[in-house]
């Protein structure tokens, strides 16, 4: 049986890490911590595979790990191989995926909740530095950076944040979250722009995901230099049928 950094290096190729649109699968497949990840190959152990699902288990929530993938191209078989392989039937489940993929979801998932999402990147050029004493740096429970401004008003709650749902050693995607009584008043913009300042300090690219329905996140990211890359990711939660 392959180790894990085995499976990792037989499907390094199917991924482009230093590219958006393989950003976030790059880092649940080859990046997210061992103990928190189980990878699965297609076909099984073969030294260069043609598809792999990661499973991997994350903050989002106890019971439900994330899937992410990619499937062996032009090969439906192998496909569903694949995710029996990976997952028991009744399994309940987050995925993340392209359009591409929906049909073959929607074909052996009961999908309870699904979500398509915007990809935005920063653009440097369009990104100034915001300047606001209340912002502070904390870690967050993953030991990733976490910038906070609390309030004197609510005895030092936290009143925004951004922190970083994942790291690579290429990209960072960053989620922020402002109580709704704080909103518009600049303090998510502060947050954000703090933690974007940190990341390219560090080498990294800031990527922001967001609603097409949510247009305070998105005029939020625009306005700290986000730019819309025209990507789309399709985030559901969903339980596998049992295979027929």
């Amino acid at each position: 049986m392959k180790s894990l950094p085995q499976l990792r290096q037989s499907i390094r190729h199917l991924l482009d890490e230093r590219h958006p649109r393989d950003a976030m699968a790059a880092y649940f497949a080859l990046y997210h911590p061992d103990a928190k990840t189980h990878l699965f190959t297609q076909p099984p152990e073969a030294d260069i595979a043609a598809g792999y699902m990661a499973v991997s288990r994350t903050g989002m929530d106890l019971f439900r790990p994330l899937v992410t993938f990619r499937f062996p191209p032009q090969d439906m078989d192998g496909s569903v191989e694949l995710i029996y392989q990976a997952l028991l039937p009744e399994t309940a489940v987050f995925i993340e995926t392209s359009e591409v993929d929906e049909p073959l979801i929607r074909a052996l998932f009961d999908i309870q909740v699904e979500e398509y999402l915007q990809v935005y990147m920063l653009d440097p050029s369009r990104f100034e530095p915001v300047i606001n004493v209340l912002v502070m740096q904390a870690n967050a429970v993953n030991d990733l950076p976490r910038f906070i401004v609390r309030s004197e008003a609510e005895q030092g709650a936290v009143v925004a944040s951004a922190h970083l749902n994942w790291q690579s050693p290429y990209f960072a995607e960053i989620a922020v979250n402002t109580l709704p009584r704080y909103q518009r008043q600049g303090w998510g913009r502060s947050v954000v722009a703090a933690m974007v300042q940190y990341l390219l300090e560090n080498g990294r690219t800031p990527l922001y995901v967001a609603s097409a329905t949510n247009t305070a996140s998105i005029n939020l990211a625009e306005s700290v230099g986000f730019v819309d890359t025209g990507l789309r990711t399709w985030m559901l939660q969903g339980t596998l049928r049992p295979r027929l």
